[in-house]
């Protein structure tokens, strides 16, 4: 009786354990036709954190395609504006002063129309700070040039509030129905019309403006713009005017060749108010310290020259003077001081 029970009591437990068996091998069939199915790298497609992340790439390679042609753009605006600088130098010693100077500000108007539209273009939207180092460089370059220039046209110092609404300019709002790829030249020139630099003009005429179907003018044509700038920051501004002062000292030497002995004079002044102003600041950033150290050497060396013209000047022709200043410009100011005096002993 012991022995029946006993295989009463097996055959229960194996009927058990094998309905468990079967329990967990249906288990295993259904989590198999559950499971997602991967690529070929192993990715779920499906997967919410996955499509953030594409999301991510999208963002990150358009903000460095976007950073690379901001690039681009600055190294051709820094080459136009040192054209303009070489330009602009033509002044000391010419009879045309009037014609170098109404050609540069051809060339300075035909870069912002070009140049600074594309990148004010590409700016739209964005966070500009994100892309400054991008475009530093050619903004630097650009500042000194126009501050070179307005210096020369009136022998004042130009404010970044003039500069700024150089570099804003009024394009036209496009349709949304309009397909992208017509649009991009057909904007391009409208923007170049448009880009001039005084941007508070009012709209002369209602021609062009928005209508409905009755004929009727909805939106004028001065309503339907937009504005773009060029984001100036302060420092930029001021790094770009600590670089002019270099071009103030080298126009100051040159003056001194064409026969103009009062020009250094007239410009170690402005280099002396741009050296006090640069000078207030209790702890300015590294790269205007190094601006601020260049200005105050550029300062000592037209000092010297202008102590030179009027203690010395007697001594050396004048046709002469020109040599001994260019021979030592580009060297330390103290071993140009010293070499000075041994010329002249």
């Amino acid at each position: 009786m012991a022995t029946s029970y006993n295989n009463k009591v097996r055959g229960e437990y194996s009927r058990g354990r094998s309905k468990k068996n079967r329990e967990f091998a249906n288990g295993n069939r259904d989590d198999k036709r559950k499971r997602p199915k991967l690529n070929d790298s192993g990715l779920d497609d499906n997967s919410p954190i996955i499509k953030s992340f594409r999301i991510f790439q999208v963002e990150l390679d358009s903000r460095n395609d976007r950073y690379e042609r901001i690039v681009k753009l600055s190294r051709d605006i820094t080459i136009e504006s040192k054209r303009i600088i070489f330009l602009l130098q033509r002044v000391a010693g010419s009879e045309d002063k009037d014609v170098v100077l109404s050609e540069a500000l051809e060339k300075i108007q035909e870069l912002n129309s070009t140049k600074f539209l594309e990148l004010a273009q590409e700016l739209d939207t964005q966070d500009p700070f994100q892309f400054l180092r991008a475009y530093s460089p050619g903004l630097q370059e650009y500042i000194e040039a126009v501050t070179f220039y307005h210096y020369l046209a009136s022998e004042k110092l130009v404010g970044v509030e003039k500069i700024q609404s150089d570099l804003t300019f009024s394009v036209p709002v496009l349709s949304p129905s309009t397909s992208h790829s017509s649009n991009v030249q057909s904007t391009i020139e409208k923007m170049t019309d448009l880009a001039t630099s005084d941007n508070e003009s009012q709209c002369p005429s209602n021609e062009g403006a928005i209508t409905n179907e009755g004929g009727q003018d909805t939106i004028p044509k001065c309503e339907a713009q937009r504005h773009l700038s060029v984001h100036i920051p302060p420092t930029e501004y001021m790094l770009g005017v600590g670089d002019f002062t270099g071009e103030l000292m080298r126009m100051a030497i040159n003056s001194v060749g064409a026969g103009d002995l009062e020009k250094p004079s007239v410009v170690a002044t402005m280099m002396r108010i741009i050296n006090d102003a640069f000078t207030t600041f209790a702890h300015p950033p590294r790269e205007l310290r190094q601006k601020t150290r260049v200005l105050r050497q550029s300062l000592q060396k037209v000092e010297t020259a202008c102590y030179t013209l009027k203690v010395r000047g007697s001594e050396i022709p004048n046709h002469m003077l020109a040599d001994v200043f260019s021979m030592h410009n580009s060297g330390p100011v103290e071993s140009f001081s010293e070499e000075l005096d041994e010329a002249y002993d």
